[in-house]
């Protein structure tokens, strides 16, 4: 056998040596997650209802793809494709988008993240680690439905972690595309010739992480254009919410809190109102989780108040299967008409009383 040259030899080794250096590593991963829920004071007549949830259970049901390629130098690419479904009836979720929770590519460093797509923004993360029900069926999200949706597309985002001091921010040049309908889908697209305000959304976070406690502010203005939904339909109207949120640990138990100062510049006039939440997260034993939550929404200059009241309990089977149940209320005064269920219904001025139990298993 001809040998070959030594120098021919470093070339092929460092050639084949780069195709491996550039593969993609791609997960593969997601939630199904499932619950039957109990409610009272259903409509105006005060009957109650039981359904299969739909928006979630104690996490949203996806599936996602995300991935990496080393560049060198520290430098990778990356990426998120992530679908919402709705458990019980299979259709995707986040007003129909094939990729709803999460579509974009970015640049990943020291210096931080870079992402480009429909992304999620900084009041999302805001709330992430002082919320200890998170997105769960009976929750604040069923308060401010925003939260738990607030993702941007057409938009450019940074997140960035320096010893334990995170900032971040967002800019969308259209915040929300579909037109669906529901807190998913609003109806603002954007990108509109001569008016370059029509839908655009700004959002920023600065927080710090340390073992014993955490604290973060973050600031969101939303704006809209011709046909938008939630009174939205002019691109002079806007729709701004301030966070301060915290957390602390006390050995394994967690305590969160915070407050969502909100202004809303709508067709119907302008409300101002604050959400104040306060809850705690407890391992009563090994694999089984006790979380609560208050919380209460006060509108400035008006009756129209509600107040919340979760407990929840989660036994983790292992790592990726876990059962849990929850009991909530919901008290509406004035006109206030807050379901204890996301995307529920209920009587205007009624309390609603709920309970559900779920599955949840992580892939």
């Amino acid at each position: 056998m001809k040998a070959v040259p030594s120098l021919a030899l470093a070339t092929m080794l460092c050639g084949a040596a780069a195709q491996a250096h550039a593969q993609t590593q791609v997960t593969v991963y997601g939630i199904v997650d499932a619950a039957v829920a109990r409610t009272t004071n259903a409509d105006a007549a005060g009957n109650a209802i039981t359904k299969v949830s739909s928006l979630s259970g104690s996490l949203p049901s996806r599936i996602g793809f995300r991935g990496s390629e080393d560049l060198g130098s520290g430098l990778a690419a990356v990426f998120a494709l992530e679908s919402g479904f709705n458990p019980d009836t299979g259709v995707s979720g986040q007003g129909g988008r094939l990729f709803g929770r999460q579509a974009w590519v970015g640049l990943k460093g020291s210096w931080g993240t870079l992402q480009v797509g429909r992304i999620l923004n900084m009041t999302f993360l805001a709330t992430a680690k002082s919320d200890v029900l998170g997105p769960n069926l009976f929750s604040i999200n069923s308060i401010d439905l925003y939260l738990p949706n607030a993702r941007s597309d057409n938009a450019v985002g940074y997140l960035g972690n320096f010893q334990g001091v995170t900032v971040g921010a967002t800019t969308s040049f259209g915040r929300d595309a579909a037109a669906a309908g529901g807190p998913s889908a609003t109806n603002c697209g954007g990108e509109v010739a001569g008016n370059s305000k029509a839908c655009r959304q700004v959002t920023a976070l600065l927080g710090y992480d340390g073992a014993a406690y955490g604290v973060n502010v973050s600031y969101d203005r939303l704006y809209g254009n011709a046909g938008a939904a939630g009174g939205l339909a002019s691109s002079e109207r806007f729709d701004r919410r301030v966070t301060v949120n915290g957390y602390a640990m006390l050995g394994a138990t967690k305590l969160g809190a915070g407050i969502i100062d909100r202004k809303l510049d709508a067709a119907i006039g302008i409300t101002e109102s604050d959400l104040v939440y306060f809850g705690i997260s407890h391992p009563v034993a090994p694999g089984l989780t006790l979380d609560a939550q208050v919380a209460r929404r006060d509108v400035k200059g008006s009756r129209d108040d509600t107040k919340m009241a979760v407990a929840r309990l989660t036994y983790a089977f292992s790592k990726r299967t876990a059962v849990y149940g929850a009991v909530g209320r919901m008290d509406n005064d004035g006109l206030a008409a807050v379901a204890l269920d996301a995307g529920g219904t209920v009587a205007a001025g009624r309390a609603q009383n709920g309970v559900m139990a779920g599955l949840r298993h992580a892939f």
